[in-house]
Parts: structure tokens; sequence; C-alpha cells
């Protein structure tokens, strides 16, 4: 046995196993491109947690809202035609792209069919993880291109391309995406409720040890058998005097284990600051929060709609010519503007009951 000495202690190399971060514009070519190799990914995440699906919902049906409205009867009548993969209509297509450019790392990609006259024809959805972003040195989008595994499928213009990255960082030339992210959170999330799930399971099926008197792996085989089909029928099970020692059942004490409620309300809490829902959009509002509470949440949750039917109106005219307006389904801003109205009467007449119960005090 070698003899332990502390000059025998030494250092890892933790600078060789971790990658460096590199952005979009550090690569050398003449070229920059960014595909979104971890759609499936997010996507599936998307789907596993409930919570986070419904207010990445929720914030996509507000954003379309009741709606867009166009002025020009014209443009009216040739988005009203648009039905994306054949069953889609505008207001559809916009709420997949409020979707798809929050759960994706690249954003929205649509491609513009057009007329022979150069008059706008369709949108036609396109999957995220199968598009390429091409760029030159400059950072300047020069056109896309369509994967499958091995091989280029397809390639467009920038001007082919309805394109929507939501929060664009610095020169990057893609989106970032809202569940990429919260990736951790949502690991996290899953495994507290797979937890909670064993925890009550056991509350309900404790385990149940047996101590047998033999040794007979063929006999023991047969044994446990029995015991899981009895288990699993719910019925008794009588055994033979002198072949089984004792039998305990294991299930876990009330209050014995750490309580993960507090956990998983925090982890919510995470998905919906993320985006800015309030938790009563998504039906997981507290009893305790205030109807004042309520509505600043709500109101703040409001600039985050607004910003995004910005957003989209904009794209709309840049990339499509088409000036589009997205309307706020139902907002609360008249409403809390009455109620501080109302307060600052009522604190003014209290200041002036007070003033003048104030002067004739002897």
């Amino acid at each position: 046995m070698a003899e332990g000495k502390i000059s025998s202690a030494n250092y890892t190399d933790m600078t060789n196993q971790v990658e460096n971060y590199e952005s979009d514009a550090s690569t050398s070519t003449s070229e920059i491109e960014f595909q979104d190799t971890e759609w499936d990914t997010n996507f599936g995440i998307y789907n596993d947690v409930p919570l986070l699906k419904a207010l990445i919902d929720r914030k996509a049906i507000w954003t379309v809202g009741k709606g867009f409205k166009v002025k020009n009867a014209k443009q009216k009548s040739r988005l009203d035609k648009i039905r994306g993969n054949g069953f889609d209509t505008f207001n559809i297509i916009l709420q997949n792209a409020v979707r798809v450019y929050t759960i994706s790392e690249a954003g929205f990609f649509a491609e513009i069919m057009k007329t022979k006259q150069g008059e706008l024809l369709n949108l036609k959805p396109l999957n995220p993880s199968m598009m390429k972003i091409i760029a030159d040195a400059k950072g300047i989008i020069i056109r896309f291109e369509q994967w499958d595994t091995t091989s280029k499928l397809h390639e467009w213009k920038p001007e082919d391309m309805f394109f929507l990255p939501y929060n664009r960082i610095a020169d990057s030339i893609h989106g970032q995406s809202t569940v990429k992210r919260l990736k951790t959170a949502t690991e996290a999330y899953k495994e507290a409720k797979g937890d909670m799930r064993t925890l009550f399971h056991r509350y309900v099926k404790p385990l149940i040890i047996s101590i047998v008197d033999t040794d007979d792996t063929t006999e023991i085989a047969e044994y446990k058998q029995k015991l899981d089909k009895s288990v699993a029928l719910g019925e008794n099970m009588v055994v033979p005097k002198g072949t089984l020692d004792s039998m305990e059942k294991i299930s876990i004490p009330e209050h014995s284990t750490l309580d993960p409620l507090p956990w998983i309300a925090h982890l919510e809490r995470e998905f919906l600051i993320a985006e800015g829902v309030p938790a009563v959009l998504v039906g997981s509002g507290e009893a305790r929060d205030t109807e004042a509470e309520a509505k600043v949440l709500y109101l703040a949750f409001q600039q985050l709609i607004e910003w995004n039917q910005m957003f989209i109106e904009e794209q709309c005219k840049a990339q499509l010519g088409i000036e589009i307006e997205l309307e706020f389904p139902a907002s609360l801003e008249p409403d809390v503007q009455e109620n501080e109205s109302k307060s600052r009467d009522m604190n003014n007449q209290e200041q002036g009951i007070g003033k003048s119960n104030g002067g004739t005090k002897k």
C-alpha cells in the first residue's frame, strides 16, 4: 500500500473540459450560419410541463387578441385568403408564430408565396429545426436554407421568408428561447412532481419485506410472483406455517420528508416571471392575492402583450408590406385610473375634513 503524503495532491484540468462560449460572429469564415438544433428538446419541455405550456399558449392567444385589423380593404382581402398549410388562417398563423418564436432559439419561419405580379399569396409555416440562417461576414442575413439530416432541400432569398427572431440580442442573427433558459427549472419541476407521485403512491401501497424460511431461488421466485399478484389484486395472502418468518410493511410516515410543495410553487413562479404572465391567467393564482395586486400584475402583462403585438405589426409592415393592427383583448387601465382618481378624491376629502375640524377645535 502506497504511503499517503500531502505532496502527492494535484489539481484537475477543468480548462480543457469546459467549452468556451462563442457568439455567431466569432467565426473566421466569410459566412455565419445558425440552426436551432435544440428545437426538439425545447418543444418536448413545452409539452411536458403543463404550466409552461399554458403560459406560452396564453401569451400567444392574448397577443393575437381579437384578431388582426387592416384599414386597406384590398390588403384585408389578401390576408383573408391566406391558408398556410391549407387549413390555417392569418390569425392562426400569427398565434403559431408567437408559440414558435417563444420556444425556438432561432425564431419563426414562414415561406412567403407570391403571385406572378409579386402580390402576397400565402404564408407557409416551416419547421424551425430544419432551417439554417445564413449571414455574411458583417452579420447581414443573405439567405435561408432548409436541411434534413444530411442534405439541403431548399433555399430562399431574405425577401421570400417571413422571419420573426424574438428577443434578438446584439449582432446575433437569431432569437432567444424562453424555454431554453428555463431548462434547469423545468427539469427540477418534473423531478419534484415525480418524487411527489412516488411519495403518495407509497402511502397507498407501501413496500413489503418478507423474511422466508428458505434460500431456494425457485421457491422465492414463486412466492414473489404470488405476493405481487396479491398486492395487485388487493387480496389477502395465506402461507403455510413455518415457511414465512415475518412480513413487514415499509411506508413513508406523514411529515417524515421535506415538503416539496413550496419548491414546486417556487419553480412555477419562475416560469411565470420568465414571460410575465400573471398566475391568475393560467389558473394558479393564490387566494391571498388582492384585487389591487392582480390589477398591477395584469397591467404589467398588458405591456408584454402590447410589445409582442408591436413586434409582429412592425415585421408585417417591413417584410410583407402590410399594415395590420392587433387589438389588446381587454384593458384594465381605464378601471385602474378610475380607482386611483376615486382614491385621490377620498384622500383629499379626508384631509379637508381634518383641516376643518382642526380649525374649529379649541
